[in-house]
């Protein structure tokens, strides 16, 4: 018993110094926790957060929180063990920050109600959570953070970040998070917590927990009406980012717990960064079925990372290399720009105009908002047009390696609900799964064979690619989905492409569909002797070059990193339109209308462009 007692006491000293920091250092924080007037919220965010340091090229990153974050190495500083035991122990330790932070906001909070005098009333109940954001921290180590497919046993019952795509999200329930029992004997009042990894069952004590010296020893116990306290539950799913896996492959899920203030914080689609404690619940009992122990996060922390998808670190010595290139090229700028399209797709011959299109869309255009407020998308989608062997889907697998976001999918096997969004049931619930359109947002999304798509599954991404949304209303489940991505597609003509027709016709897509593609090229085998010949003498060049060394290397191709980087770069500027390019755009307008009723798709492209 006295081991206990000295825990006890070690415990509460352990809370009274950290209770110290906190109030020290983030008295300012409490104060506008308490002062907050918004009636709907019941838990509030203290975030002990690892502030980035800017580089020249990139922004710090964004902070839910400004206000309550700090440095995690004043936490170091302070008690460098306790910072620790937070790593190997955390469901141990977390608690304590949690204890220190209720017993600062109980303090303040009666320091403010003498202040009201009267209208002490008026102030809601209000609970404080620490979050810990470990990011460019000490903790911040490998093994620490893992990837989702690299999660073992020695992760159990630690801290660690995961990094990935929310890849389904259920509803908000209510979980039963403590009660208190009643000792029918000696009257002895205690705190019972359910087991969340047991299906959130409670498993009373054997016998009476009295901390009396002779003990009660009875087993019999009542439930005090009243003690129960729940919290908000929500279970998501994420899955690691594809871009990072290694060739073929399958990328790995984990379950991910949210309580309180992080329920609601992100939705199918988004990319995150997860600070939690690994744990495992065991799997539902099935007659004849083995039950295993699932891993699954509990969060302690979520941070949404979509506003960093399109950025890029790039060193400030790579943007002086831009910069020294375009200086190089500066009285013969389509040389330059040459040069650059030289190294997209470099095993195709030619098709110098396919090139120039891929490089465009990839950088992307800038969005703006018209004077009724209503977005105009900047993001362009591309289609090809081309008969077999024209090298549509070798452009589309290099497109979707220079982009930092990328989904390959194919027309032939997509569906309306793996385009967009799915509703699955998961557990007697209905949870949302997202499409490819929804993983891709951000980035870009490659639809190989769109002829092969069912025209009923076309018209479902009409929304997704002019609005950049997708509006679902599926087992009950009323929402609607960011689907900011560029959409490049690839399709074969029907038969023998008629320069004489419209595309509609050739393509069999329907004029709504191409009207939302920006850029469309046809491709066609024109079956020319001599071209034929140049091809191949250019594949067997490029072999050729392959094995030799490059002496030279400011005149080499630029490689797919180098390109990567560039494209990342030029995406920061926002380009103005001159009067003379307004020129042209308008003409280029006018002159598709004229030919509307022949190709209504090029009529609509052409007002999209004079935007």
């Amino acid at each position: 018993m006295s081991e206990k007692k000295e825990e006890e006491e070690e415990e509460d000293a352990q809370v009274n110094a950290l209770a110290c920091f906190l109030h020290d250092t983030y008295s300012d924080s409490f104060h506008s926790i308490l002062l907050d007037d918004d009636p709907s919220k019941l838990h509030f965010p203290l975030v002990i957060e690892c502030v980035l340091l800017p580089t020249r090229s990139s922004r710090p990153p964004p902070n839910p929180n400004p206000i309550s974050s700090r440095r995690f190495a004043e936490l170091m500083d302070f008690d460098p063990k306790f910072a620790g035991k937070l790593y190997s122990s955390p469901d141990k330790y977390l608690p304590f920050l949690d204890k220190a932070a209720k017993w600062v906001k109980d303090k303040m909070l009666e320091k403010l109600l003498e202040e009201l005098g009267d209208l002490k009333h008026a102030v809601p109940r209000k609970y404080v959570r620490v979050r810990i954001d470990v990011s460019g921290s000490p903790l911040e180590f490998p093994e620490a953070s893992p990837s989702i497919g690299k999660v073992r046993v020695n992760h159990m019952r630690k801290l660690i970040t995961l990094k990935g795509t929310v890849i389904r999200s259920g509803g908000v329930k209510m979980i039963e998070y403590e009660r208190d029992y009643m000792c029918r004997k000696c009257q002895h009042s205690f705190l019972v917590c359910p087991e969340l990894e047991a299906g959130n069952r409670i498993n009373l004590p054997a016998l009476c927990p009295s901390k009396s010296s002779r003990g009660c020893g009875s087993a019999s116990f009542q439930f005090i009406e009243g003690s129960t306290v729940c919290r908000d539950y929500q279970e998501i799913k994420i899955q690691e980012n594809v871009q990072l896996l290694g060739v073929g492959s399958i990328p790995r899920s984990i379950p991910v717990v949210l309580m309180d203030d992080l329920v609601d914080s992100i939705k199918a689609g988004d990319d995150v960064i997860i600070t939690g404690i690994l744990s495992a619940k065991w799997s539902p009992d099935i007659k004849d079925v083995r039950s295993n122990l699932d891993p699954m996060l509990l969060a302690n922390y979520v941070r949404r990372t979509n506003e960093l998808k399109s950025d890029i670190d790039i060193p400030a010595e790579t943007e002086e290399e831009f910069k020294h290139f375009w200086e190089k090229y500066r009285l013969t700028p389509l040389k330059g720009r040459n040069f650059i399209l030289e190294g997209i797709c470099p095993q195709i011959f030619g098709l110098f105009t396919v090139k120039l299109s891929v490089a465009l869309t990839l950088i992307g255009g800038v969005q703006h908002v018209d004077a009724s407020g209503t977005k105009v998308r900047g993001e362009p989608h591309m289609l090809l047009v081309g008969d077999p062997g024209t090298g549509k889907s070798q452009f589309l697998k290099f497109a979707a390696k220079l982009s930092n976001r990328s989904v390959i999918t194919t027309g032939l096997g997509s569906t309306s609900a793996g385009l967009t969004v799915t509703a699955v049931k998961d557990g007697g619930e209905w949870m949302l799964e997202a499409g490819a359109l929804v993983l891709a947002d951000g980035g870009l999304c490659c639809i190989d064979e769109f002829d092969s798509m069912r025209e009923h599954d076309r018209t479902t991404i009409h929304e997704a690619m002019e609005q950049q949304t997708i509006s679902i209303a599926k087992a009950g489940l009323v929402t609607t989905l960011s689907t900011r991505t560029t959409v490049f597609g690839a399709t074969n003509p029907k038969g023998q492409y008629d320069p004489d027709e419209s595309l509609s016709v050739n393509t069999t897509l329907s004029g709504p569909l191409l009207s939302r593609f920006d850029i469309v090229l046809v491709l066609l085998d024109t079956q020319n002797t001599d071209w034929d010949k140049i091809v191949s003498s250019h594949i067997l060049q490029e072999n050729f070059d392959e094995k030799k060394d490059k002496t030279n290397a400011s005149d080499a191709k630029w490689m797919l990193p180098k390109l990567r980087r560039y494209i990342n770069y030029v995406k920061r500027f926002k380009p103005v339109l001159t009067k003379e390019a307004e020129r042209v755009i308008s003409s280029y307008y006018q002159l598709q209308r004229k030919s509307g009723t022949h190709n209504a798709a090029a009529a609509s492209q052409g007002e999209r462009a004079a935007w």
